[in-house]
């Protein structure tokens, strides 16, 4: 989070590749040192997991950019959704491995060993066969040349359907980061109580298999869903990026908070709902990714990229997890008895994770206030691509939505 901006700027100005592999290198090393770490250095150890974020500032920040200067319009859509398959699928992966490995070793720390295998093996394979493209190549991109660190900020902030389908976005992360953490627990907790088994190692590894299988699933298919409603739509209706966004978001509402409600009485029936939630919210990733991509210059893309990644984690999934946990535990005082008996860490869990759905609805019309916006930030960022506007903006004149020479006229939301 607190690297992104270095590679923002690093990756707007100089080789993408080496840059990437860099970072994705220092990724593994910091992960594989961190398994090293006594139990009596513990500070250590929170200093190398948070040094972990600089291979994430890297890739992240970067890698949408060359997928955009590579490929253009649909084919554009379709290898971001490529790309993005690998957030839920890694994370459910994530969970099943790690789980299932810390076990057979008989040590968590032997799951920390297994991503720096594949954190060299991915930088191999960038610095061989990963292209450098010129940037705004697909697009025909002319008179691009880069401008200082502070007018590139300026001229980002400026562009509303970004800062608002980042703020949506956000929200998207901090649902993301919530359920990340506490689900597993407070499904281990739903099921100890229903069935009266009790919470040790085999349940937590039965639930995190169960919650990882269910995380790769409706990432995959939320991903794609996601990215082909949104292709689809965008025939009859140049706002159907945000609008599938807002639909996704407001839709896995329900579901969210159905399946609180239900995990007191019917295990399965709590497993389904949150399927659907997870693949309802997954349907943002590649589409949000666009967004960036198209109302953003490519000589601006890495530093817009490292903005919306930074705004995610700082306000998204870096503190979800913790108000989650703080707001169970000054519930938990409320209740009769041992605070930390299942019964009372179940319902404090529950009462708490009801944030997670007012947050979607938040996320859900900040995806529709883009959505006025999207047609003119994105025309206005393709004539500045193909050398037809100098600035970065359209004259104020040109702010009214449907009646502005790059909206085309008005359109139905």
């Amino acid at each position: 989070m607190v690297f992104s901006p270095v590679f923002g700027y690093l990756g707007d100005r100089y080789t993408r590749k080496y840059i990437m592999a860099c970072g994705i290198f220092l990724w593994s090393g910091f992960t594989l040192s961190a398994s090293f770490i006594p139990a009596d250095h513990f500070w250590a150890f929170i200093l190398l997991r948070a040094l972990v974020g600089v291979g994430e500032a890297s890739y992240s920040t970067i890698a949408p950019t060359i997928i955009a200067d590579l490929f253009a319009k649909e084919m554009r859509t379709r290898m971001l959704m490529i790309f993005y398959f690998a957030i839920p699928v890694g994370s459910g992966l994530g969970f099943i491995v790690g789980a299932n490995v810390a076990k057979l070793f008989h040590g968590w720390q032997f799951a920390l060993r297994v991503t720096p295998i594949l954190g060299v093996i991915c930088v191999v394979l960038i610095i061989i066969f990963c292209q450098e493209p010129q940037r705004g190549m697909s697009e025909g991109g002319t008179h691009l040349h880069n401008t200082s660190f502070k007018d590139d900020l300026k001229a980002i902030v400026r562009i509303k359907s970004f800062v608002l389908s980042s703020v949506g976005f956000t929200c998207v992360a901090f649902v993301t980061g919530a359920l990340a953490l506490w689900a597993p627990a407070f499904m281990a907790d739903a099921i100890a109580l229903k069935t009266g088994r009790s919470f040790n190692t085999e349940l937590e590894s039965e639930v995190a298999l169960i919650f990882g299988g269910i995380t790769v699933a409706s990432g995959f298919l939320g991903v794609a869903l996601g990215t082909e409603i949104a292709r689809r739509y965008r025939k009859i209706n140049p706002r159907a990026d945000p609008l599938t966004c807002a639909f996704g978001m407001l839709m896995c509402t329900p579901f969210l908070y159905f399946s609180l409600v239900l995990s007191e009485y019917n295990i399965t029936a709590t497993w389904v709902l949150i399927f659907i939630g997870e693949t309802l919210l997954c349907l943002n990733w590649a589409v949000t990714a666009d967004i960036l991509l198209y109302v953003i210059i490519p000589t601006r893309r890495s530093t817009a990229e490292a903005g919306q990644i930074l705004m995610s984690h700082a306000f998204g999934d870096a503190g979800s997890p913790y108000l989650i946990g703080v707001v169970a535990d000054k519930l938990s005082t409320h209740f009769r008895g041992a605070s930390q008996s299942p019964a009372v860490q179940f319902v404090t869990l529950q009462y708490s994770m009801y944030i997670t759905s007012f947050v979607c609805v938040i996320g859900g019309g900040f995806y529709l206030a883009t959505a006025i916006f999207i047609q003119r930030d994105k025309a206005a960022a393709e004539k500045q691509t193909r050398g037809e506007i100098l600035g970065p903006e359209p004259p104020d004149e040109e702010l009214i939505i449907g009646n502005s020479e790059l909206d085309g006229g008005a359109q139905p939301i």
